[in-house]
């Protein structure tokens, strides 16, 4: 139970952050197709900054999960969070 629920908030974790990245790329690419954002970033050494930004939307699902009382799934989203900001600073520094 307490592993499925932690699953369940890296999940919905990873599904933020995606929802989160494809919303800034979006935004932010001044009406450039998602593909060719990310490839522009990724040649201008900003994708690190374009993937934490899609993390913001976790911190709205860890606090939906806090407020139903459900701490394992959000302990969940935490972890892909902290998993998250650990792979963009490898990332950036390679």
């Amino acid at each position: 139970m307490i592993k499925k629920d932690i699953f369940i908030g890296i999940f919905v974790g990873l599904i933020a952050n995606a929802i989160g990245l494809f919303f800034s790329a979006t935004f932010l690419g001044r009406g450039d197709d998602f593909v060719t954002v990310i490839k522009a970033a990724a040649s201008e050494g900003f994708l690190g900054k374009l993937i934490s930004l899609g993390a913001i939307l976790n911190l709205i699902a860890f606090f939906i999960f806090i407020r139903k009382k459900q701490d394992y799934r959000a302990r969940g989203v935490l972890l892909i969070t902290v998993f998250i900001a650990v792979f963009t600073f490898v990332f950036k520094l390679f």
